[in-house]
Formats: C-alpha cells, sequence, structure tokens
C-alpha cells in the first residue's frame, strides 16, 4: 500500500509472439525474460498483489515458479494481435476484487527495477494526478524530424521558435514512453480507458534501464546492458 491505497500490479504476457518465439520467457541474463519483471514487483514497497494475465500454459507456469499469482485464464478474444492491452488491463480489473492503483507493468521492459516502480507511485500520489507513466529522453528530437508532403517537400513535425538553437545541445528534453511502468487510480482509468491524459505525469528513467524488447537485436541490447550492471557492481 500506499498512503493508505492498496496497489494491483498486472503482468499482461501471451504466448504466439512473431519476433523473438516465446519472447516473454526467452532467455535474459540467465533467467527467463519474464522473471525480471515480476522480481521487480516483488520488490517493490508499495506493490501488495502481482497478477498474471496470459493465455499460455508454459508462461503461467513459469510465472508463478518466480512468484506471480496466476489466478485466471486470459481468454482467447484477447490473446490475439487486435486486442489491446487495456481490453487486457479491464479484464483482470473485472476478475479481481477491488484495488485503488493498478500498475501495468510489460515483460518487454524487464530492466525497470522495483525502485522505478515506488517512484512512479510516489510521483502520482505526490502531484495529484490520475496516472503516472515512465519516459526516456527521445532519440530523435521532435525539432529535427519531418514528414514528407505530397510534393516531397520537408514538413517539420514540430516547429521551434524563431531563436531556438537547432544545435542538439542546445536543444530542450523530449521525452518518450518507455514501456516499463503505467500507474493509475483504477476508478480514473475505467473512466479515460487510457494510462496517458493531458493530466498524466512523468517518471524518466536512464537509458540504460528503458530497452524495450521487439527484436532480437533489442535482446541482445538488454544482454549488454546486464552485463555492465553486473560489471559495474563487482
Amino acid at each position: 500500500m500506499i498512503d493508505g491505497l492498496s496497489v494491483l500490479a498486472l503482468v499482461p504476457a501471451r504466448g504466439g509472439s512473431k519476433g523473438i518465439p516465446g519472447k516473454n520467457i526467452v532467455s535474459l541474463g540467465g533467467r527467463p525474460m519474464i522473471a525480471w519483471t515480476i522480481e521487480a514487483a516483488r520488490d517493490s514497497r508499495y506493490v501488495d498483489r502481482v497478477v498474471l494475465s496470459s493465455d499460455d500454459a508454459t508462461i503461467m507456469k513459469v510465472a508463478a515458479d518466480y512468484g506471480c499469482e496466476v489466478p485466471f485464464e486470459r481468454p482467447d478474444r484477447l490473446a490475439t494481435d487486435e486486442a489491446s492491452t487495456m481490453d487486457v488491463v479491464f479484464d483482470a480489473l473485472d476478475r479481481l476484487p477491488a484495488y485503488d492503483l493498478v500498475v501495468l507493468l510489460q515483460p518487454t521492459s524487464p530492466l525497470r527495477e522495483g525502485a522505478d516502480i515506488d517512484a512512479s507511485l510516489e510521483r502520482l500520489l505526490a502531484s495529484g494526478a490520475p496516472s503516472c507513466v515512465s519516459l526516456r529522453r527521445a532519440r530523435e528530437h521532435p525539432y529535427l524530424t519531418y514528414r514528407l508532403a505530397d510534393d516531397g517537400a520537408m514538413v517539420a513535425y514540430a516547429q521551434p521558435s524563431q531563436d531556438q538553437s537547432l544545435r542538439r545541445q542546445d536543444l530542450p528534453a523530449a521525452w518518450c514512453l518507455n514501456g516499463a511502468v503505467y500507474a493509475a487510480h483504477t476508478d480514473w482509468l475505467r473512466k479515460h480507458r487510457s494510462f496517458v491524459s493531458p493530466e498524466t505525469v512523468g517518471y524518466p528513467m536512464p537509458e540504460s534501464r528503458s530497452i524495450d524488447i521487439d527484436t532480437p537485436a533489442d535482446l541482445n541490447a538488454a544482454e549488454s546492458a546486464i552485463l555492465a550492471r553486473d560489471r559495474q557492481e563487482r
């Protein structure tokens, strides 16, 4: 609990990944990838319960082996490429007792830590905002990105002021969702059906803990980040 509010951590992990077969339980740093997320949730000072939503028996067994509750099996209609993450969240909330706060923790962001979950929850409550999401610095600044018009002309996605230097070191900070932590007041989330709104606050995370795994290259980057961290801790 935090400030008297109960906290549910939900780990969504369906089977059938195409980019990396068995992605959610592929080996990463010597253990299944999903184990990193479960352990981060269990390390949190505030999370009361860690629950898996999955349609895959192997994933469910692995998650249970690492201390995650598996109180239900995700229905087939929510295990397709077309099913939205928010539908999965609401399915879980409908099946479980009421919690004041819900934290969505995707296994594909395995390097977030329990401290990141706690800091996001603290920022959520300290700000008075309805939701908080984790961020990383944008790799390409919006002032330096363009779309091409039909005639091939470059059109800036974001227009800087006339006196704004476009040297990278002079650009204001720009942030992107990193997919690691999504936290919200449950009642608000049911009404707005998204973790992100104009009222949402952000929790910045370093690049080293912001790797989102979608491709084999991402998996290699995560392995390298784990090795680098382990060397620093020796």
